[in-house]
């Protein structure tokens, strides 16, 4: 039985038809946000997916403590969305997970698309929903940034892990009873990490770079 406190899986995490079934998905979802990021993406945000893409990429590569014997690393799904929008930041978290598990071997190849999945769709796409309901919920984005932007990370987070668990437990590879809660918790733990990062690169960004919080608008 895999260790279920990881939610950056290697091969041998899902049973064959359930990696299938999510590469699926995943390249459904991934050749949709390269239709949308084609048609709406300005030249002038191109330059700042690479960096974004550098910037988790690296971060990443961080891990921080979240209880004894666990640690955690930012994801970046979140982040990348605000700034990006949430078609450009699925591309780029796909590039990201991609060349770790391509050159750095971490994940595997046949699992990647769970990965991608898990970690960048979730990320993105339904982490960006969250932010923007929340941050309407607390009077617009301008006013409401910040903690849209924690919660969002945070649920980003443990959504990625549930998906995780449920993908397991389908697998017929660990009981979802016992997947779901083992996977939840560890990375309710692991999302505060999140959500902190998160929020202070906002912050930073608004104080050093201000515009950088207007590239969305010219990358969707």
């Amino acid at each position: 039985m895999p260790s279920i406190t990881a939610l950056h899986a290697p091969d041998g995490f899902v049973s064959g038809p359930i990696a299938i079934v999510m590469w699926i998905a995943t390249l459904i979802v991934v050749a949709y946000a390269v239709r949308r990021t084609n048609r709406t993406l300005d030249d002038r945000a191109v330059p700042l997916l690479g960096v974004m893409a550098a910037f988790i990429f690296a971060a990443q590569s961080f891990n921080f403590p979240v209880g004894p014997g666990m640690s955690g690393h930012l994801l970046g799904g979140v982040l990348a969305a605000i700034l990006l929008g949430p078609w450009a930041a699925t591309l780029v978290m796909t590039a990201v997970i991609a060349v770790q598990a391509l050159i750095f071997q971490d994940g595997g190849l046949v699992i990647m698309g769970a990965n991608i999945f898990n970690m960048g769709i979730i990320g993105t796409l339904g982490g960006y929903a969250i932010y923007r309901g929340v941050a309407n919920l607390l009077g617009g984005e301008e006013r409401g940034r910040l903690p849209a932007a924690a919660i969002a990370a945070w649920c980003a987070v443990v959504a990625g892990a549930a998906a995780m668990a449920i993908e397991l437990g389908l697998s017929g590879i660990v009981p979802i009873e016992i997947a779901l809660p083992a996977l939840v918790a560890s990375h309710a733990l692991i999302g505060i990490g999140e959500a902190v990062i998160t929020v202070a690169a906002l912050a930073f960004i608004a104080v050093a770079r201000a515009d950088l919080l207007r590239m969305r608008d010219v990358a969707t």
